[in-house]
């Protein structure tokens, strides 16, 4: 009794945060779309700070590029697939589907959203100015924020207290360095990264849901046994 009242909670909180990260993405979606003065004196306030300038050394452009890369889709396959491989060899095939799932369409549905928003990228000369994309909300960010989600629920029920504060202070950490390239490197605004991050946690979460992937579920790892 208490296993399945601790996964409906999991269930309740997730469905919480999938409707909270949706309504975020709406929410400066609707800015966007709009052009509300607010919200875009903050995001071009943000990105001047920010922005690493034009005239940044060849060293410190490459080091903002092999920061930003856990965002991309082919960082997402590469560490995915060891898991996926491990999975398999567990049998545990509809696990291996919801991580197959959520890591393949966030890409294509963040285009699809990037289509309907429309927004152009930041204007620096040797920043967004050379991304052909759209800017709302950022790939990069819902990727990671994507990857992060996965390896959290997954991997929940087998580590103990500590290895959870751990995973999430270092998942927290990556999702936000991650965030902060996108606006260094001057290929997105504040709102686009902020978009990125609720959509990817939210899409993973209701992939998560609809398989049974947390805990308790169909598609959740059983807890590691005790030793």
């Amino acid at each position: 009794m208490l296993r399945e009242e601790r996964a409906q909670t999991a269930r309740r909180h997730a469905l919480a945060a999938v409707a909270v990260g949706l309504g975020v993405l709406a929410l400066l979606g609707a800015g966007v779309l709009a052009g509300w003065v607010p919200q875009d004196r903050l995001d071009g306030a943000v990105s001047q700070a920010l922005y690493a300038g034009d005239d940044r050394s060849a060293g410190l452009d490459l080091l903002l590029e092999v920061l930003t890369a856990p965002g991309a889709a082919w960082f997402r396959v590469l560490v995915s697939l060891p898991v996926l491989f491990w999975l398999g060899a567990r049998r545990a095939w509809r696990t291996a589907g919801w991580v197959i799932t959520a890591n393949v369409l966030v890409g294509p549905l963040t285009t699809v959203l990037k289509e309907t928003f429309g927004r152009v990228r930041p204007a620096f000369e040797e920043g967004g100015a050379l991304s052909d994309s759209l800017s709302y909300p950022s790939g990069h960010s819902s990727g990671i924020a994507t990857l992060v989600t996965i390896a959290l629920v997954l991997f929940w029920p087998r580590w103990s207290a500590g290895q959870r504060r751990v995973a999430v202070a270092v998942g927290i950490a990556l999702v936000v360095l991650v965030g902060l390239t996108r606006m260094w490197l001057g290929v997105h605004f504040l709102s686009d990264v902020v978009g990125g991050w609720a959509f990817g946690a939210a899409w993973t979460l209701a992939v998560a849901l609809a398989f049974g992937a947390l805990p308790g579920g169909r598609a959740a790892l059983p807890p590691r046994p005790e030793t």
